[in-house]
């Protein structure tokens, strides 16, 4: 999934992909365990879209901070 379209999602939708990614992970991890997975770049892969979602998250934390110290002022 690419940054790009992450920021398109709401807050809501982020949600419930990165839960269904750490889903899908945990799967995964259990494949990779009992020799059963073909790609390990599926992964690598998995990991990075949950981080890419979490830094959506901050980014937006720290946007919606800068806009209620801007009110207050």
């Amino acid at each position: 999934m690419k940054f790009s379209e992450i920021t398109e999602l709401t807050e809501d939708e982020l949600k419930l992909k990165v839960a269904d990614i750490k889903e899908s992970y945990m799967k995964l991890r259990f494949q990779h365990a009992t020799g059963q997975l073909d790609s390990t770049a599926k992964l690598r892969q998995a990991r990075r879209d949950i981080a890419r979602i979490n830094t959506t998250f901050s980014q937006r934390r720290k946007e919606a901070l800068k806009t209620d110290d801007k009110q207050e002022k």
